[in-house]
């Protein structure tokens, strides 16, 4: 047997540092898939967040209804302070149903003898950018909750 034959024998045979190696094999994995699941926590956390303000904002609606310019405008800056969003990510603005329609309308002009039902519509918008973004792997995630509160009808 040669002599690299008999060194390459004993090297198999040799456990110590095999720990070492496994762990250099498997510690970036592991680190990467908790990464990874923070980061999720992170958006399931901020949509979450969102949804909550705009339970507030619909139980405020509800209580108040915003039935003018001023009254919308202060319940957009409850959920701006509520959920540190930028202002021009929420929006409140009114809405109309006809009757027994299913659509919304900006104006309730178009309703002649229906019934007419008042609405407030409240967006919230945000964009999240998990630290995977940088790395080329996928994109900023939006985030878009939308929500029609009935304030009135007649």
């Amino acid at each position: 047997m040669s002599r690299a034959a008999a060194l390459f024998q004993a090297l198999c045979r040799d456990d110590h540092g095999a720990m070492l190696i496994e762990t250099a094999i498997v510690a970036p994995v592991l680190v990467l898939m908790s990464m990874g699941a923070f980061q999720v926590s992170q958006v399931i956390a901020r949509q979450t967040e969102l949804q909550g303000a705009m339970a507030e904002a619909s139980a405020i609606a509800m209580t108040a209804p915003p039935t003018t310019t001023t009254q919308r405008a202060a319940l957009k800056s409850v959920i701006v302070s509520s959920t540190g969003l930028d202002a021009a990510k929420v929006t409140v603005t009114e809405a109309y149903r006809c009757g027994s329609a299913t659509t919304y309308l900006s104006s309730a002009d178009a309703c002649t003898g229906a019934k007419v039902a008042n609405y407030v519509r409240i967006e919230l918008n945000d964009t999240y950018t998990p630290a995977w973004t940088e790395w080329g792997i996928g994109e900023p995630i939006e985030f878009n909750v939308d929500r029609y509160v009935m304030v009135k009808q007649t």
